[in-house]
């Protein structure tokens, strides 16, 4: 079977990490293949925030716990955060920032590294928090949070696909 067809029926969604941080090398790599992902006309208005900083990646999980009405760690103990955020003036942000966490979780899976796709970025992003990170990175611009991509090691089995369900697709011959 073709590779990339492969980890589409493959990957999955990761829920508890190993705290072994991943190589910035294999992070790099799976950041790279999220600035491909398809966007319309090109616009390529996603930016990607890559978190290794364990007190800001404890201060945003803390933020989105809030938000979630949660005290809970929702990026359930992944040492790496890849935020992705999208420029609101493109018509087309929200799902060309949609595919740009497609591609980071599909990377992440054909390199051996668990992801997960957590929400929450949109609000996190609207609160003060969110624009003084913005801010210190010297971001300017209207953007709005897509999600998280929560990257580590998998800490136990590596979860099983589920069956599909019926009536998925339907043909116009």
């Amino acid at each position: 079977m073709n590779q990339i067809i492969e980890a589409m029926k493959t990957r999955r969604s990761i829920r508890k990490f190993k705290p072994d941080m991943v190589p910035k090398e294999i992070i790099e790599q799976i950041i790279e293949a999220g600035t491909f992902a398809a966007t319309g006309m090109n616009y390529q208005d996603p930016i990607i925030i890559a978190v290794t900083n364990k007190e800001v990646r404890d201060r945003l999980s803390k933020l989105n716990a809030e938000i979630m009405g949660s005290d809970s760690d929702p990026f359930y103990g992944a040492p790496v955060v890849l935020i992705v955020l999208a420029d609101k003036k493109i018509p087309t942000h929200v799902y060309n920032g949609s595919l740009v966490m497609g591609n980071l979780m599909l990377a992440a899976h054909s390199l051996g590294i668990g992801s997960c796709w957590i929400h929450r970025a949109k609000e996190e992003f609207e609160r003060t928090e969110g624009q003084e990170i913005l801010e210190s990175l010297g971001i300017e611009g209207d953007y709005e949070g897509i999600g998280h991509c929560v990257l580590g090691y998998v800490d136990g089995e590596y979860p099983k696909a589920s069956e599909r369900k019926e009536n998925w697709a339907y043909y116009i011959d």
